[in-house]
């Protein structure tokens, strides 16, 4: 059964499709346009991007991607910048980010990161901008257990639809205060590079004998073990990344599997979760 995550009453599967350094070569081009093809073909509904990504190279890519498809039927993210996170700014930058994606409205769109506009009217423009339809519900990313308590003491506040934040098996930080924040408040979690980027900034997730175990036990490689892990938790949606349609289709159909109460605890003991809390980790 494939696990879910509901976004304001949408509903989407728990895994959907990354962007971030996808558009960058044109080498690449056709291979990433087939994957993110091969995705939705697979059942994924989110596509997550960013006008940061190759500074609007990603959402081009994205826009191209998608034009096969029904509207209706995608579930499309994009954020925006800081330093364009502004009364001034945002609604252009908008309007900028929905050309490139060949669409009028995004489903969700997030403040990528905390700059130096007041959070107060950052989030008073996103609430503007749902009132005028161009986007349909808006959050936010790379928000710590601080951030997001400031957030909800802002008068519209509680109206942010999510918070997306660095999470895999060797990087649990977001659990000991983060996580259960937003399942406490009912806001879903977004979780980047759930596969720690193939495993190149030293977790050793790849390679850990339990892992290994788990994912032969399985039938499946270990990237579907990090994601059916990742997803394991209530609300959270994964969204790896990959150019490979093959690798594209693995990782959509993780969200069919099911790790036992035994093989979580087996990873768990592997790979702790925090018992202190720990600056956010991001890349």
């Amino acid at each position: 059964m494939m696990r879910e995550v509901t976004f304001g009453g949408t509903t989407v599967s728990a895994i959907g499709i990354g962007t971030w350094h996808m558009g960058d070569r044109t080498d690449r081009r056709d291979a990433e346009i087939a994957a993110i093809q091969a995705g939705i073909h697979a059942g994924a509904r989110v596509v997550d991007t960013a006008e940061m990504y190759g500074s609007g190279r990603s959402e081009n890519l994205v826009g191209e991607a998608l034009t096969p498809f029904k509207r209706e039927d995608l579930f499309l993210i994009s954020k925006v910048l800081p330093e364009n996170a502004s009364r001034d700014r945002m609604q252009t930058s908008l309007e900028a980010s929905l050309k490139r994606l060949r669409t009028d409205y995004l489903d969700l769109y997030l403040y990528h990161w905390r700059g130096n506009v007041p959070l107060a009217e950052t989030i008073t423009e996103l609430q503007r901008l749902q009132k005028t339809g161009l986007i349909h519900r808006w959050g936010v990313s790379n928000f710590d257990g601080d951030d997001l308590q400031e957030l909800w003491g802002l008068p519209e506040g509680p109206k942010v639809a999510a918070n997306e934040d660095l999470y895999h098996l060797g990087s649990r930080g977001v659990e000991y205060a983060v996580l259960p924040w937003q399942q406490a408040h009912q806001v879903p979690f977004i979780a980047y590079s759930p596969i720690a980027q193939g495993d190149t900034h030293g977790h050793q997730l790849a390679s850990n004998p339990v892992v290994k175990e788990v994912a032969a036990a399985h039938q499946v490689g270990i990237y579907e073990i990090l994601l059916a892990w990742v997803i394991s938790h209530d609300q959270v949606l994964a969204i790896p990344k990959t150019s490979s349609v093959d690798h594209m289709r693995a990782n959509i159909a993780a969200g069919q599997l099911t790790l036992s109460a035994a093989e979580l605890t087996a990873l768990d003991r592997q790979f702790p979760k925090p018992t202190t809390a720990t600056p956010l980790d991001i890349l």
